[in-house]
């Protein structure tokens, strides 16, 4: 998930300076929803010239006005010109995510310096900073409300944290940090896309298909054909490379591919085959400058690691807390990897002829244990979750969980599969949201949510929030629907969790309304809440129907199915936590070349992980979400707020999965209080108490028989 500023679409746009633009160039037009069709990326530099001038025009008279600061006559005028800069150049940010085009990241990566500097400057700026602490101090400070003595207090934190209290030159260095932090990642970005898409595996010969499901052949075959060869034609794309490492019963076709993933956007990738133009996609040497300077960024601020800083404005207290927290949760799950590593070797080599498992064996002999164990594969559980009918399923939940209506709407969109609704209670229009579902080269791969609008009040009028809803599923292949396996369902759950947050808020104030002034580390509760029901039997029947007969899926499927949810989860529990101290332990020292991440990776993996993948692996090279996403000493976030979600889930369990009061009551204290409380406030105030790790290591299946509660 990527977060990213919001603006205004209410009457304070419709005065400000850029507005006389509006008509010419969409980037400029806050009067409704971003004007997609209508957009060209030569607008990108005109938008941001008008925009920028607005920005720094009202800064400047902020800093001239020699009255005490008042929220409105101070904060607000600084809101509504920094949202409206926020929701242009979030428009080009999305695009350039799922629209890439060369002109498209010409303009982007051409401006992206004037923005950087630009949230440099203002988070430097001295003058500001002493009116938020004059406001902070005065008598007007106590008679606001809750939500905004949060935002003042954020924007102290965060103007420390920007380096306004940094003196020449370290105020100018600090500044060229950032701006070349911000460059690194993007480039960081590119080439794990460029990389992806650089590489292709045209298999001829159908016999080295076997195993491979029908659906994953097919769309092989269509893209031969789109690209005018004959055979089926494999990419790094998700949906087309993970059936082959599911289900190719060819082991050297599933290595093949296997080292062209691991090796994405390093001295070792498969492609480009060109040595000069693979190069060119290492991002070994980006990973090191990125380290330095983040590095050299804590030092600026008076921290000891970038860790630190990072963790500043989360939940957890510092680096040594989260190591002690990983590591206790590692050293739980720890018996369990070892129980499913030490089944699957002897299922391997007894039952598959396997002796020696390698990387590009595991998914493939982890797919056939299940069948064997469990009677049912992925492919076969996939013929019953139609997209249509997920979604139907999925909105469903929504509704009855919530009490809302959510129905299909009308926008510009950015490509003809995107679909677009909106959200009603009672009637009244809360917020809406696009969905964009499926893989294509001109998208960066994972899944993600982010906001084109946040919720806001101001002169009576409510604007309510829109969110991006990004995933990349297969295409629907031939006349059939888009087909989900159970993992993709779960994606879908997730990510809708984070829209919800956003969504559902009734916080007015724009920095802390919906997902904005969340801590990172709990920004992952209820996106992790909404997976757990993608287990209960009545929703999985509700969003079922074989892509054949309609039928739902079979009481005796889902029994299977629940029977096998905590398969391997002692060995997935681990390798989350080997990404996260990895995260944590490179970003908690000072400067690392590539051979020294390396060793730091090899190290947490001989600390923690019970598989090891090959020397020739390069996971670090396309890990974007700490060297291109928000999640640097972050990627921790996942497992902590495993923790909070799986507890406030086991409320649920604790009455009836659709009890209205407790819906109520996690409508009410987590997901309508946006970051206008601490998290832990908002957990405690739903939960009566502290979190706890029991109802986590239950649904992970990691308590021994009889200890369970």
């Amino acid at each position: 998930m990527s977060l990213s500023p919001s603006s205004p679409h209410t009457s304070p746009s419709s005065a400000s300076p850029a507005a006389a633009h509006a008509a010419g160039n969409p980037l400029l037009d806050f009067s409704g929803l971003p004007r997609f069709a209508d957009f060209d990326p030569a607008q990108v530099g005109p938008a941001l010239d008008a925009l920028l001038a607005e920005n720094e025009a009202v800064v400047a008279r902020a800093q001239a006005d020699a009255t005490p600061a008042t929220w409105d006559a101070f904060i607000e005028p600084l809101e509504d010109a920094t949202e409206r800069l926020g929701r242009a150049w979030g428009i080009v940010s999305h695009l350039n995510s799922v629209a890439d085009s060369p002109a498209l990241r010409d303009a982007y990566t051409g401006n992206l310096p004037r923005i950087t500097q630009f949230w440099t400057a203002l988070g430097q700026n001295e003058a500001l900073f002493a009116k938020y602490r004059a406001l902070r101090d005065s008598a007007e400070f106590a008679t606001l409300s809750a939500a905004r003595q949060r935002i003042i207090e954020n924007a102290l934190r965060d103007f420390r944290l920007g380096g306004a209290e940094l003196r020449s030159p370290q105020r100018e260095r600090y500044a060229e940090i950032q701006e070349r932090l911000a460059h690194l990642s993007q480039q960081f970005s590119e080439h794990v896309l460029d990389a992806t898409n650089a590489y292709e595996l045209l298999i001829t010969d159908e016999q080295r298909l076997a195993g491979l499901p029908g659906d994953a052949r097919q769309a092989a075959a269509d893209l031969a054909q789109a690209k005018g060869k004959l055979g089926w034609l494999f990419t790094l794309q998700f949906p087309s490379y993970f059936p082959v490492m599911q289900y190719a019963d060819d082991r050297a076709l599933r290595e093949t591919i296997y080292r062209a993933y691991a090796t994405r956007a390093s001295e070792r990738a498969a492609a480009p085959e060109d040595p000069a133009a693979r190069a060119a996609l290492d991002n070994s040497g980006l990973i090191d400058e990125i380290l330095a300077l983040r590095h050299e960024e804590a030092q600026l601020l008076g921290y000891p690691s970038f860790a630190d800083v990072s963790l500043v404005p989360k939940m957890a207290d510092s680096p040594q807390q989260v190591a002690t927290f990983l590591r206790d949760l590692a050293r739980r799950a720890r018996p369990f990897a070892l129980r499913d590593l030490a089944e699957l070797r002897e299922f391997a080599a007894g039952e598959l002829g396997l002796r020696d498992l390698q990387s590009w064996d595991t998914a493939w002999a982890s797919e056939k244990l299940k069948e064997a164990r469990y009677a049912f594969s992925d492919q076969e559980v996939k013929q019953y979750f139609q997209l249509p009918r997920v979604l139907q399923g999925l909105f469903g939940v929504i509704e009855r969980l919530f009490d809302v209506r959510i129905q299909p709407d009308q926008a510009q969109v950015w490509h003809p599969d995107v679909k677009f609704f909106r959200i009603e209670r009672d009637g009244t229009l809360i917020g809406q949201f696009y969905l964009d579902l499926f893989a294509r080269e001109s998208k960066r791969p994972g899944a993600w949510m982010d906001d084109a609008r946040a919720r806001r009040r101001k002169h009576g009028a409510t604007q309510t929030p829109v969110a991006y809803l990004t995933c990349n599923f297969q295409p629907p292949v031939g006349d059939r629907p888009a087909l989900l396996n159970h993992d993709d369902v779960i994606t879908l759950f997730h990510e809708f969790g984070h829209g919800l947050h956003h969504l559902l808020t009734r916080v007015d104030e724009l920095a802390v309304s919906g997902i904005s002034g969340v801590e990172w580390d709990a920004v992952e509760l209820p996106s992790q809440f909404m997976e757990n029901f993608c287990w209960d039997h009545q929703v999985v029947e509700s969003m079922s129907a074989h892509v054949d007969t309609g039928a739902p899926l079979p009481k005796a499927l889902y029994d299977r199915m629940l029977a096998a949810r905590n398969f391997q989860a002692g060995l997935q529990t681990l390798r989350q936590i080997e990404f996260a101290l990895f995260d944590m332990q490179i970003h908690s020292r000072a400067p690392i070349d590539a051979e020294d991440v390396q060793k730091t990776l090899d190290a947490v993996r001989g600390e923690v992980a019970v598989l090891t993948p090959p020397a020739f692996n390069r996971f670090q090279n396309s890990f974007s979400h700490i060297f291109a996403g928000g999640y640097a000493a972050g990627y921790y976030s996942y497992k902590w707020a495993e923790v909070l979600s799986a507890d406030c889930f086991a409320a649920f369990e604790e009455t009836r999965l659709f009890d209205p009061a407790t819906g109520r009551r996690f409508l009410d204290e987590i997901l309508s209080m946006g970051g206008s409380r601490p998290a832990i406030a908002s957990f405690r105030a739903f939960r009566g108490r502290d979190p706890q790790i029991d109802a986590l290591l239950r649904h992970n299946g990691m308590v021994e028989e009889g200890t369970a509660s």
